[in-house]
């Protein structure tokens, strides 16, 4: 490949005319011999992304397919059913955000819908909070849209005051496909208080997103809720975003649900093509492994260029570090695989830890998200010159000077940030985390490390009840409660223990985990 960089642009740049999407490698270092060695491994991770899309066993724990590719192409499903399940769901959450916008579907006592609640974790919750973020329209959406995504009894407490008065006026989207994650649970057992304060019939609000006789699927069929919409076991939260999961939502603020999915799809087309130079998540893919050496040696830096991207890192952390974060690869062996992400926007960054990226620790790589279209009012900050410009100049500066210092980047360039845009970044980041997964060898399609936390929570849980239970009138150390309880981990007795005092649960004297001491508050949480 030539040395001139003009020539290495030309030569590299990768663009979806359809989608009018490019992206640059020519500051990633991709060289001739690095691109020869990678063919044959970029060949078996095509081959294996054809089999995934037709349905093979993706995820081996569970004898799972993985078809979230099949959203936006029904006719791929490996079966007539899926197809129709996929047909079916995307003509629901149609007509029920048509019912709603036209009042046929009215809360209990206000004359429309107009604001939404979303109560999710994870992948229910990020990318509808991405999409929401990015492509809302203030004033004019149909549905304003409003989270509860952790089980943070403060968090629910601001939500509900930002509602206030129109909670009478607001639909609950409650997103679970077990129907019994604790962070959704807990929200949706604060809704329902809330409803329950404001004299509401939380069911004439309420609609499901769930696995059909999931635990939430059976409770809102007795309790009448307004609908239910399905998740299925073949797709993963954290590609859930073009199911019901992330089309509902957006359909109900207004947004344009048939444009992310036909992004999407356009994606998919592109980033089938077995030439990485014309593949534009092969070249990432290729990328990645370039600049980690296939070993998560480095960190990615996203620097999205435009408000409406802030919370497409976030959305990215998730995808990328769930589907790569693994300890063993697909045959058993140890492998301590992933990429870090982390990322803000630009130009922010500049005044935030560019100067680190620059000058620093080169532990990462940056990936700079550019949008050619400024949008918003054009209006001239000093002759012939636009805040967007200024916007637009800051990225090209950042790209030229971190190359100056030998630090890499990656340049991904969009028209613009719509729904059809939108819908075919997140394609184009699933495509890549897959074709990634297969040439380092691990399943990008579980997460053991994930349930392993839930299984611990559920022990920390188990401990608290038992150390609460132990507390008596007569003050007690923590090692002593400890031992009271049988338990070797002391340290987490102190901490369990320093919880409860703070929520006036127990009485403490003293401090320091030697000398405190605690015992009955007098009651106990219900």
């Amino acid at each position: 490949m030539s040395a001139n960089p003009w020539d290495r642009f030309c030569r590299q740049l990768c663009e979806v005319p359809a989608l009018g999407l490019s992206v640059d490698p020519s500051l990633a270092g991709l060289d001739e011999p690095f691109l020869a060695a990678m063919a044959a491994p970029l060949a078996r991770a095509f081959d294996e992304m054809e089999a995934l899309e037709r349905g093979a066993i993706a995820n081996a724990d569970e004898k799972r397919m993985v078809g979230h590719y099949w959203l936006r192409a029904p006719g791929l499903a490996p079966t007539p059913e899926i197809a129709r399940e996929i047909g079916a769901a995307l003509k629901a959450v149609k007509a029920f955000a048509r019912a709603v916008h036209a009042r046929k579907v009215k809360p209990q006592r206000a004359p429309a819908f107009r604001r939404l609640l979303c109560v999710g974790i994870g992948g229910s919750a990020l990318g509808p909070m991405f999409v929401a973020d990015a492509l809302g329209r203030p004033g004019k959406d149909r549905l304003q849209p409003e989270f509860l995504d952790n089980t943070d009894p403060d968090g629910f407490a601001r939500a509900f005051a930002r509602l206030g008065p129109a909670l009478r006026e607001t639909l609950v989207v409650v997103t679970s496909k077990s129907g019994g994650t604790p962070e959704t649970r807990n929200g949706l057992l604060a809704a329902q208080a809330a409803f329950r304060a404001g004299r509401l019939d939380f069911a004439r609000h309420a609609v499901a997103i769930t696995q059909a006789g999931s635990a939430m699927d059976v409770l809102a069929v007795e309790q009448g809720w307004l609908a239910r919409f399905p998740m299925w076991d073949w797709v993963g939260g954290r590609t859930s975003e073009l199911s019901a999961v992330g089309l509902l939502p957006a359909a109900l603020q207004g947004l344009d649900v048939s444009a992310l999915l036909a992004g999407a799809a356009a994606c998919d087309e592109a980033t089938r093509l077995r030439d990485p130079f014309r593949n534009p998540a092969a070249l990432l893919a290729l990328c990645w492994f370039r600049e980690t050496a296939g070993q998560g040696n480095r960190a990615m830096v996203v620097l999205p260029y435009k408000d409406r991207l802030l919370l497409f890192s976030r959305y990215l952390q998730q995808l990328v570090m769930e589907s790569l974060g693994k300890r063993l690869d697909r045959e058993g062996r140890r492998a301590d695989q992933g990429i870090s992400v982390y990322g803000n926007k630009g130009s922010t960054d500049q005044h935030a830890y560019v100067q680190q990226l620059r000058d620093g620790v080169h532990d990462f790589f940056a990936v700079l998200l550019r949008v050619r279209a400024s949008g918003g009012k054009r209006a001239e900050v000093e002759p012939g010159v636009t805040a967007g410009d200024y916007l637009h100049g800051f990225l090209l500066g950042t790209r030229a000077a971190l190359a100056e210092n030998g630090r890499r980047s990656i340049t991904l360039s969009v028209p613009e940030v719509d729904a059809r845009t939108v819908g075919a970044l997140i394609a184009l980041f699933e495509r890549a985390v897959g074709l990634y997964a297969s040439l380092v060898g691990v399943n990008a399609y579980h997460q053991p490390g994930v349930e392993a936390g839930k299984k611990a929570a559920a022990g920390v849980l188990a401990l608290q009840r038992q150390v609460e239970a132990a507390l008596s009138k007569e003050p007690a150390t923590a090692a002593g409660l400890a031992a009271r309880v049988g338990s070797p981990d002391v340290e987490a007795v102190w901490l369990l223990l320093e919880h409860l005092a703070a929520n006036g649960r127990a009485r403490q004297s003293g401090s320091g985990p030697l000398e405190a001491r605690f015992a009955s508050a007098g009651k106990r949480a219900k």
